[in-house]
């Protein structure tokens, strides 16, 4: 006997299956927008957490536990009190050492990088040295000025004490040559790139993901180790993944010993 086409009631129970699996799909990828959009609503709101806590910054890290709560507008070093006053809103730009170095400091805005260029090429003379004290900010901004401070052969540091988080390090990597104190703290975290998540789910994806191409194609241009990135993708923006001085000069950012 030959085949016989499916009955109705064959074909019947496959229609809820595939419309299960539709709608699946759908409440998957709503879920996704919904939490992008949270993410990025207001100051105050975080997405869920789902185990303890970090520690405050103002504790001391250790090998193995140097994940700490991270608030840009009130960064201290690590295991530090809490500073009085925040740093500036923006990149500041100030002479020192008589002109020989200059010291940047701030949060990193959006356009810091075009006006702190021309700054650093108006000075007079020319500083061969540039020390950095920021909680981070634009990664676009610190991207661009970076490769700047490597073309012009200019030299990054941290002073004693100070901080560079987030997206500083990338202003850090751009220097010739790189030194951090045992007393500095430099860190990394999970960055935003997109300006709104009030889009599609896949659109904010694509944000992401070309904006960390971008961080690895920059790290790998300065000879840092990408690898330093498998700290900053698991550590949520509200934290901070602080590097031990061992992991600084095994990822390239100061030399060895």
């Amino acid at each position: 006997m030959s085949d016989s086409a499916p009955s109705e009631a064959d074909a019947a129970p496959r229609k809820p299956v595939v419309g299960r699996v539709l709608m699946g799909v759908l409440i998957f990828q709503l879920g996704l927008a919904v939490l992008l959009f949270w993410g990025d609503l207001g100051e105050g709101l975080r997405l869920p957490a789902f185990g303890p806590k970090a520690p405050e910054l103002t504790e001391p890290i250790r090998p193995g536990d140097q994940t700490r709560r991270f608030r840009p507008d009130r960064a201290p070093n690590s295991g530090q009190p809490m500073p009085d006053t925040a740093l500036p809103d923006r990149l500041i730009l100030t002479p020192v050492s008589g002109g020989r170095a200059a010291l940047l400091e701030g949060t990193i805005d959006a356009g810091d990088a075009e006006r702190i260029v021309k700054q650093l090429a108006d000075l007079e003379p020319a500083p061969e040295q540039v020390y950095l004290n920021s909680p981070g900010g634009s990664v676009q901004d610190a991207l661009e000025l970076g490769r700047y401070l490597r073309r012009e052969g200019l030299n990054t540091a941290l002073r004693e004490g100070d901080i560079c988080y987030s997206a500083c390090p990338y202003l850090l990597v751009g220097g010739a040559s790189r030194d951090v104190p045992d007393s500095g703290s430099v860190g990394v975290h999970q960055h935003y790139f997109g300006q709104s998540t009030i889009l599609p789910a896949f659109v904010a994806v694509e944000d992401i993901q070309r904006g960390q191409g971008a961080v690895m194609r920059y790290l790998d241009e300065m000879g840092i180790d990408p690898l330093v990135m498998q700290h900053a993708l698991v550590t949520p923006p509200d934290e901070i993944y602080v590097l031990l001085p061992d992991e600084l000069r095994r990822y390239g950012f100061i030399p060895e010993e």
